[in-house]
């Protein structure tokens, strides 16, 4: 494992999970639907108040790309193996977040915006699903001067992977496009993850992700987003393996390697398409009984997989260390894990 600082770069939206089981009464109140995330509007603000005075809250530090920087970190056991910068508020929450990832073992790089709280996400569970409300506030000002400073350029220069969330296009598609040239001219992997639906519904977004897919060695995204992303190309209908592959064959600006689109689907099988070919790959069923939350799966899927990728891993060995962490992770409250990861390295 040696040579392995600054090998993973994340750039998302840092948010402190506040988490809380709730009702169904809670969900109609504020209009919300289970397994689905949305941006907090006027009428969804005073649901953290509310949540955060329930017996059942927890916080924990949040926003997908930041999970998935933690399980990769987690699962590498290597100091400062990853680096992850997104913008967060000069107060208790942002300095609860730096606590926690720094203790972790993350290089964490953030913008501090001294005029904004640091952003939070409500996470509604009921029973095992859940419902995500971001309320972005300071992840909402990350500026892509922030990435130019030398000593953060330093870790975009040095990092073999970076990955960016589809959440982070609302924030600043500057430093995507940033990120995403670096690594297709200096022949790294780029990867990034349709996140939510809303990002491929809504035009401007939607752009931007297509804008940057010419640059994506990997394409990350779970059957309802790729449903979305199909359906906003006109492809309804379509079996989710031909939409990997149509997603798979979108020209490419760095011709050095194919694409690789991932499609994880809950506990059925994991598509991944690459050069013409679609694999599934089984999911480890974890019994119902011994799921306790869903959130964060899919991001705990991507820190699992991105573990093996940056150490030279074929896609088989990612898919396996991706479904090992997500089973973890379903089993615990929010994204948190044990200390050690029992997963056996091949």
């Amino acid at each position: 494992m040696a040579g392995l600082e600054g090998v993973f770069l994340c750039l998302g939206n840092p948010l402190l999970d506040v988490a809380a089981v709730v009702d169904q009464a809670f969900l109609d109140k504020y209009e919300i639907k289970l397994a689905n995330q949305i941006l907090a509007e006027e009428k969804h603000l005073p649901m953290y108040e509310e949540l955060a005075a329930l017996p059942s809250v927890e916080y924990i530090p949040g926003g997908a790309g930041q999970n998935t920087t933690r399980i990769c970190q987690w699962m590498l056991q290597v100091p400062h193996a990853t680096s992850y910068m997104g913008c967060i508020g000069d107060d208790e929450f942002g300095r609860k977040m730096t606590e926690v990832a720094t203790s972790e073992g993350v290089n964490v790089r953030y913008q501090v915006d001294a005029s904004t709280p640091t952003g939070t996400c409500a996470t509604c569970i009921v029973s095992s699903e859940r419902s995500l409300v971001a309320n972005l506030a300071a992840a909402n000002n990350f500026k892509v001067d922030h990435l130019m400073i030398p000593e953060n350029l330093a870790l975009l220069h040095k990092a073999r992977v970076v990955y960016c969330t589809g959440f982070f296009i609302t924030v600043s598609p500057q430093s995507i496009e940033t990120v995403a040239k670096h690594c297709a001219e200096n022949d790294k992997i780029y990867a990034m993850n349709i996140s939510a639906p809303f990002i491929v519904q809504v035009p401007p977004f939607k752009k931007v992700l297509m804008d940057a897919l010419p640059y994506m060695d990997f394409l990350f995204g779970n059957e309802i987003e790729a449903a979305a992303l199909a359906a906003s190309e006109g492809w309804e209908g379509l079996p989710l393996e031909e939409v990997a592959l149509k997603l798979s064959r979108s020209p490419k600006a760095n011709g050095s390697r194919p694409r690789v689109v991932v499609f994880t689907h809950g506990c059925d099988p994991t598509i991944v398409a690459v050069g013409g070919k679609v694999t599934r790959y089984p999911v480890t069923v974890i019994p119902k009984e011994q799921i306790v939350d869903t959130n964060g799966a899919g991001d705990a899927f991507v820190g699992g997989f991105m573990s093996q990728l940056v150490c030279g891993k074929d896609v088989a060995e990612c898919v396996r260390a991706g479904n090992y962490a997500a089973s973890t992770v379903i089993q615990r409250s929010s994204c948190t894990f044990p200390p050690k990861p029992s997963f056996v390295w091949h």
